[in-house]
This record gives C-alpha cells, sequence and structure tokens, in this order.
C-alpha cells in the first residue's frame, strides 16, 4: 500500500491544488508569464457564502459576477509579505502575512482584485490604501484606519467604521451604518430604509430618496451637513447646531411633535409635504443645509 503524502490545509504562494476532506482548496490558475508576486486562485462554493479579507495596505476592490465561485487575485509589493487564501466548508478566508520584522510599510502592501457571488457576505479590514465594493448584495461589515471606501449598488446590512478614511455610497440600499472620526461622507442615490451617518470634523452630503417610513440621521461635531431634496419628496425633519448654522430651502410646516422655530437659525423643525420620512440633521458647530436639488 503506498503512502500518500500530508498536505497543507492552507494556502501559500507556491501552493499547488489541495483537496482535504472538510476543506476545500482548489487550484492556482496562472496567466503565461505570470511572476511569484502575482497569485490567483479559485474556490468553489454555495449560495451565501462569507469572505474575509485581512490586509494592512493596499487596494482591495470586489465585484459581484453569476458564478457560485469566489476568485481571488493578488499582488504582493515584495516577499516581505505572503497572502494566504483558506477555504472552510463556505467560507473563505484571504489574509496578508508580514513575514519579516524590518519590514517598512510599503513592502507589506498587496492589491486584490476579487470575484464573489452576488449574494456574498463580506468581512473586510484594511487599515491603508482603499476599499471598493460593488454589485454585492450581501451584508457587508467593512472597517479601516486611512482606507477609502467606495461602495456602488450595495444591498443588504451595511456598516462601515473608518478613523480618517472618506467614505462613499452610491445607489446602496437596505440599511446603512457608517461611522468616522475624520472621514468625508458622500451618500448619492440612496434607496435605503434606515440611514446613520456621524463623523466628528468630516463633511455630510446626502443626496438621495426619501422613502416612506424610513429613518435618516446625519450628525457631526464640525464641518458640513448637505441634504438635498426634490418637490416631491416628503420628510419631517429636525435640524440643529449648538453653535452653527442652519439653512433651509424646503417650505416646511409646523409638525405636531416639534416647536417651530424661524427659517434661519441654529435649530429648524417642521414637515415638508406630508412627512412620511424621518430626517434628523445634528451638529455641534458646523453647518446644516438642507437645498433643492439640481
Amino acid at each position: 500500500m503506498s503512502t500518500q503524502p500530508i498536505l497543507p490545509q492552507h494556502f501559500h504562494w507556491k501552493a499547488a491544488g489541495l483537496l482535504v476532506p472538510g476543506l476545500l482548496l482548489l487550484s492556482v490558475t496562472s496567466a503565461p508569464g505570470a511572476s511569484a508576486d502575482r497569485l490567483e486562485k479559485h474556490f468553489k462554493v454555495e449560495a451565501r457564502p462569507v469572505v474575509t479579507i485581512h490586509n494592512p495596505s493596499g487596494t482591495v476592490t470586489v465585484r459581484a459576477w453569476t458564478k457560485s465561485e469566489v476568485m481571488v487575485i493578488a499582488k504582493r509589493a515584495t516577499d516581505q509579505v505572503e497572502v494566504d487564501a483558506e477555504q472552510t466548508g463556505n467560507r473563505v478566508d484571504i489574509m496578508t502575512r508580514q513575514v519579516s520584522d524590518v519590514a517598512s510599510p510599503a513592502d507589506v502592501r498587496a492589491d486584490y482584485e476579487i470575484s464573489v457571488p452576488q449574494d456574498a457576505e463580506l468581512q473586510i479590514h484594511d487599515d491603508s490604501g482603499g476599499v471598493n465594493v460593488s454589485n454585492v448584495l450581501g451584508d457587508m461589515n467593512v472597517e479601516t484606519i486611512a482606507a477609502d471606501v467606495d461602495l456602488e449598488d450595495a444591498v443588504g446590512y451595511l456598516t462601515v467604521k473608518t478613523v480618517g478614511g472618506s467614505f462613499q455610497c452610491s445607489r446602496c440600499a437596505g440599511r446603512l451604518e457608517v461611522s468616522s472620526i475624520s472621514g468625508n461622507f458622500k451618500l448619492i442615490d440612496l434607496h435605503s430604509t434606515y440611514v446613520r451617518a456621524q463623523t466628528s470634523e468630516g463633511n455630510i452630503l446626502f443626496n438621495g430618496q426619501f422613502l416612506p417610513n424610513a429613518t435618516y440621521r446625519l450628525k457631526n461635531y464640525s464641518g458640513v451637513i448637505e441634504v438635498r431634496f426634490s418637490p416631491g419628496d416628503s420628510f419631517d425633519m429636525s435640524a440643529t447646531s449648538l453653535k452653527g448654522k442652519v439653512h433651509s430651502e424646503a417650505n416646511l410646516t409646523p409638525s405636531s411633535h416639534h416647536h417651530f422655530l424661524p427659517r434661519f437659525g441654529n435649530a429648524l423643525f417642521g414637515t415638508f409635504n406630508s412627512g412620511r420620512a424621518s430626517l434628523e440633521l445634528s451638529s455641534f458647530d458646523g453647518t446644516i443645509n438642507v437645498l433643492k436639488r439640481d
């Protein structure tokens, strides 16, 4: 009887195709002429897979496709880091590991291009660089320090936390919760039923739909909060800035549960049209502008 070799249960840069009970690791597919600094791997998955990415530095780009497969393409800056990618059940974990104690921040950079099924759930940690996700319909959690985050056509429960990175969400739907210390937010053409956005020193731009029975809470300490509305929108608004200015171009009427204050000042409460959505804006010494959409 021949003795079978013992195979590792995770991928490294030079790993070959593996098949281990309970841990499916598929073969490396490299383009002709590819260098050792480029890694490409494919993982067969079932419905609603979970994909986690941990990267200290670099760009993470995630795109949805129609295949029941996760494809990972990674490019590392130097051999001071390795990329591990492994699958356990319906979960794919991707990690950048530093292998030298003397590596500089530039040496530990890795850039990813990842394709996932539309219903994938994402958990992304990227300290610096950038995160870009489009057309993914599953729940998503993104945490960064200085990396900017850009989501497009995302649906689900979306939570984003940054320290200094900016955040932009275009044509997103579902539930959105985003927070930062100094990052700026741009919320463009949203179709969300719940939005909570809070940044200490950044600006917030909201230019989306006001859905019936939806709640939109935007808050900062300083900076500008700008909300754009159309004549057909409907919301009940409270806007307060303790030491800043509040300006609204919306023709508000007094609401039954707010004290109506003058059009200009540091506080403004009222109803626009029938008040189907709830709009809550607050700042310490920033400026709040509620302006007509161009």
